[in-house]
């Protein structure tokens, strides 16, 4: 079984400070929070930016100074940064980020229901027009998908030229989807041969999807964008804590962590050049 790669979600663009405190908004603290989880053992970094009062951006010059605070202190993670952005962001405004030359960013497959009257819309030329760009820019998509339906809209644009292959899929459930055994199994066996997976459970099912992957062989998404708690009703004090309870589980379990060194050649990245 390949290591186990583990993506720290570190603030998302929802999840807020009275929620938990510790949700970063500021450069420094989106920093502070992405080493806390790469020295726990995130090899990548899931990234939302923030202006200081909270309020969700996708500005360029934003994201590259947080890109660049992070690279200080951890010079080898993977920096992903997210297309999705916020609610009613314009898709040249979410695909600000990939210009900044990024290994990897997601690209969502689908429209989603957030929950009351919130709707994040991911048309077909949408998809087609930010898997377009990525490849031009030469940044590998994470497909953000949240049911069955969004992995063979993925499979679909593939074969239409829009995705490369192989292919990287992120199941985020307990949104759209449910959160079980069972959806795990459906989505991991929905995935074209020589594709690679992460699950990201949001709330509560946020540990237990992770224990799932690590056993069945996938990778695994934790940090305060899904979830702020460590524990039923004990806020986490950190996005490293959530990190490090899922490296505790793959030890117990008896699988390895990957590095960023790793997890690159695992996702079919280049490595790094010294």
């Amino acid at each position: 079984m390949e290591k186990l790669i583990i993506t720290a979600a570190i603030c998302g663009a929802e999840v807020t400070k009275e929620q938990n405190p510790n949700v970063p908004y500021t450069v420094e603290e989106i920093q502070r929070e992405a080493k806390s989880a790469y020295d726990a053992g995130a090899s990548i970094i899931h990234l939302h930016v923030r202006e200081d009062d909270g309020t969700p951006t996708q500005s360029k010059a934003r994201f590259k100074e947080c890109m660049d605070a992070i690279r200080e202190v951890c010079p080898d993670v993977i920096i992903q940064p997210s297309t999705g952005g916020a609610v009613g962001m314009t898709d040249l405004e979410r695909l600000e980020p990939t210009e900044l030359g990024p290994e990897m960013a997601t690209l969502d497959c689908g429209t989603l229901n957030f929950g009351g009257d919130e709707i994040f819309i991911n048309t077909e030329n949408t998809i087609k027009n930010f898997g377009k760009i990525m490849i031009e820019r030469g940044v590998k998509p994470e497909i953000e998908v949240f049911d069955k339906g969004m992995v063979d809209l993925a499979i679909r644009y593939h074969k239409q030229g829009f995705i490369k292959a192989p292919m990287h899929f992120d199941f985020v459930l307990g949104v759209q989807m449910t959160a079980t055994a069972r959806d795990l199994v459906i989505m991991a066996n929905s995935i074209p041969e020589g594709s690679t997976w992460t699950v990201g459970g949001v709330g509560r099912y946020q540990i237990p999807m992770a224990c799932l992957a690590i056993v069945m062989g996938g990778n695994a998404r934790v940090g305060f964008e899904d979830n702020v708690y460590l524990e039923k009703g004990v806020l986490a004090k950190s996005n490293g804590e959530l990190v490090k309870k899922v490296v505790d589980m793959a030890k117990l379990l008896g699988r390895e962590v990957a590095t960023p060194a790793e997890a690159r050649e695992i996702l079919g990245l280049k490595p790094l050049s010294k």
